[in-house]
């Protein structure tokens, strides 16, 4: 019997990564053994291969099909190598104009507009270069990246290389029934994050009177059209008492998915309304009490609440943000965050940067990685001091930071977020650390010294815990 590869699977393998494959629709690559690989190499419709327990294991997860002798599979399902590090994302920022001018935007170290963007043919360029390291899926971001004049001529460029838009964020101004229509029809099946920040407030928050409207009618018209949203909420002392009727109204349109967003300690955001931003025990206290809410108004919705829970309401489980690593789980050799190993952060200029939320603080330190207008990024991906930086280990991160070596938490914490500890230490900048990578996140740490995780076990009798930590239990 012939098989060969399904037209959705792709046989990979990378540097300090054998065996592994891409799901046309998945974002990351999954693993497979040494016995998996050599048969899935087997299915090239050359082979004639008798049945077995592989066999039907693969059948059954549709990743072979049977085929006559000679039919081989798709250019893109054949097996590739990659001399360069697994990276299977790309957060692409292919421009910083925006329509709004957001008091809280994170992609600037002050109140001046980014102008910066992608030019098309150099975005081409970048995608295809994406392609030859074996990049697979994007996050499309700006700025509003619908204001790109290429928009949508950079999406069907990312499909026509076999790759697919994963997330796409936006506020979601210019989006139509024609671009969503046209969005299917090549496949596109993105999570779109739309941002809306509180009845009353959004217009406030987005500096752009009519925003709330505007933005309600994006969303109901993305789910009209089968489109899967997340609603990116901030959270501030301003806004604050909108969020459960605004939560009640997402769950009336059908959004199933929000984030909730801490109004971080953003240059911008300082310079605008720096009096707003919650302390981190009142920003607990609050996001306690509106997730008990959630429970109570039994909300349809999925909610992720930055640095502190995500309560899935209609699974009835939640998982504790600060635990990133469940009892047994610790590797001293694991990246100290997952995301930025993951997704490579590509500015509208072109400069790296483990995390787009990091962009307007590692501007105003004068902390600059490399650009991909000056160097290919398979060069960056090999060796860099961007690569240094994203494949930090908790090892490393240990050596650097006393407070973290010596907390009893930090196997479970693992240093908390990156971005948060770079601004807990930006006083040290002179005395030579890594501000971006070295600092406590003191954020974390105020977490478990006040016994958050037993108030949040305790809030929550009826839920599963999906992220127990033995140790605090008993605490």
């Amino acid at each position: 019997m012939y098989y060969k590869l399904s037209p959705t699977i792709a046989l990979r393998s990378f540097k300090g990564v054998s065996h592994c494959y891409y799901r046309k629709d998945k974002d990351t690559a999954s693993y497979l053994n040494d016995q998996e690989f050599e048969f899935l190499l087997l299915c090239d419709g050359e082979h004639d291969l008798e049945g077995s327990e592989l066999t039907e294991n693969f059948l059954r997860k549709k990743m072979i099909v049977p085929c006559e002798k000679g039919d081989h599979p798709t250019e893109w399902s054949c097996y590739r190598h990659y001399d360069n590090k697994y990276f299977p994302k790309m957060n692409f920022m292919i421009t910083g104009k925006c329509n709004c001018n957001c008091l809280h935007c994170f992609n600037a170290a002050d109140n001046a507009p980014l102008m910066s963007e992608w030019k098309y043919e150099d975005a081409l360029d970048l995608l295809d270069q994406a392609r030859d390291v074996g990049i697979h899926a994007f996050t499309i971001t700006g700025g509003e990246p619908m204001v790109h004049k290429h928009f949508m001529d950079i999406m069907h460029a990312i499909y026509e290389r076999d790759m697919i838009v994963d997330e796409l964020n936006t506020n979601g101004f210019f989006i139509t029934d024609e671009m969503l229509d046209e969005l299917k029809s090549m496949g596109c099946d993105a999570l779109i994050k739309i941002s809306f920040d509180g009845i009353g407030y959004h217009d406030w928050m987005r500096n752009h009177k009519g925003a709330e409207k505007i933005t309600l009618d994006a969303i109901k018209r993305c789910i009209n059209h089968g489109f899967r949203v997340m609603a990116q909420t901030q959270v501030n002392a301003v806004n604050s008492d909108s969020l459960l009727p605004t939560l009640k109204l997402f769950d009336e349109i059908g959004v199933r998915q929000v984030r909730l967003i801490r109004t971080t300690e953003a240059s911008r955001w300082f310079q605008n309304a720096g009096g707003a931003t919650l302390q981190m025990d009142d920003y607990y206290e609050r996001m306690l009490t509106l997730a008990k809410q959630v429970v109570e108004n039994n909300l349809n919705i999925d909610l992720m609440i930055w640095l502190f829970m995500r309560l899935d309401n209609i699974l009835k489980t939640y998982q504790i943000t600060p635990i990133t690593c469940r009892d047994g789980e610790y590797r001293p050799t694991a990246p100290v965050c997952k995301g930025t190993r993951g997704m490579i952060g590509v500015m509208s200029n072109g400069n790296l940067v483990p995390c787009i939320q990091m962009s307007g603080s590692l501007e105003e330190l004068g902390i600059r990685y490399e650009n991909v207008h000056e160097h290919k990024l398979k060069d960056l991906i090999t060796e860099s001091s961007y690569l240094d930086a994203v494949c930090t280990n908790l090892h490393k991160l240990r050596k650097n930071c006393k407070k973290c070596d010596e907390c009893k938490y930090f196997k479970y914490c693992c240093g908390g977020c990156r971005g948060i500890g770079m601004i807990c230490s930006m006083d040290k900048v002179e005395k030579g650390y890594h501000p971006d990578y070295y600092g406590p996140d003191l954020a974390r740490c105020l977490f478990f010294s006040q016994g958050w995780y037993k108030k949040i076990t305790a809030a929550f009798p009826d839920h599963e815990n999906l992220s127990r930590a033995i140790d605090l239990e008993e605490e």
